[in-house]
């Protein structure tokens, strides 16, 4: 069966080739601004590539439950480096923001107060900070059950990050509401599933 065939395949792949593979766009993308192959406005541009990656990794490592799940496509092995690499390309993206497209510590706090999505951005990555700083076994091991119910909190942090893609996006663009679909139905997969267990049998 060719689900069999791609979970045995699946197996043999290293982890570390796959965190590899996340990094390279992190570089490429770099050298591309600098190369002047990202436009007129390359650091907005860099920015928003940065973005974009940081949140469909997020995604990605959302979807790796349901599509065990429902296609029976075993990817729970990379779901920390889907997450671990996501955070990753929100720090690029912030710090991209932070030291090329501002610069100004006093202009960084007005624009957090006065733009409501870069308020939403900041929460988002607020909320991934803690995760990540748990993301190695040794945090696991140390924080018991309490690691399962902090790590939930990547549950409203890539929900904030789908609507911080959308809220920036000028207009009513497809591809930030089509993410921010693909969010809620994820979350409405997970999160329906663990209602449906909490539920009491009627037989």
């Amino acid at each position: 069966m060719l689900r069999d065939r791609l979970n045995q395949g699946l197996r043999h792949l290293p982890t570390w080739a796959v965190y590899i593979c996340m990094a390279l766009p992190l570089p490429l993308f770099f050298w591309q601004g600098i190369a002047g192959a990202l436009g007129p406005e390359p650091i907005r541009a860099l920015e928003h590539l940065y973005g974009q990656v940081a949140l469909a990794y997020l995604v990605a490592s959302l979807a790796i439950t349901p599509l065990r799940r429902v296609w029976g496509i075993n990817l729970l092995r990379f779901r920390r480096a889907a997450g671990v690499m996501g955070f990753v390309y929100v720090v690029a993206h912030l710090l991209v923001w932070l030291l090329l497209d501002i610069a100004s510590a006093a202009a960084i706090w007005a624009d957090i107060v006065k733009r409501p999505y870069i308020t939403v951005g900041m929460a988002a990555f607020v909320l991934l900070v803690p995760l990540a700083m748990t993301s190695t076994n040794a945090a696991q091991r140390r924080l018991g059950p309490r690691w399962g119910q902090l790590h939930k909190l990547a549950y409203p942090a890539i929900l904030l990050g789908g609507i911080h893609y959308v809220m920036q996006a000028k207009g009513w663009q497809l591809q930030p509401i089509l993410w921010l679909g693909a969010i809620l139905l994820l979350l409405a997969l997970r999160l329906g599933r663990k209602s449906r267990k909490r539920q009491p049998s009627l037989g």
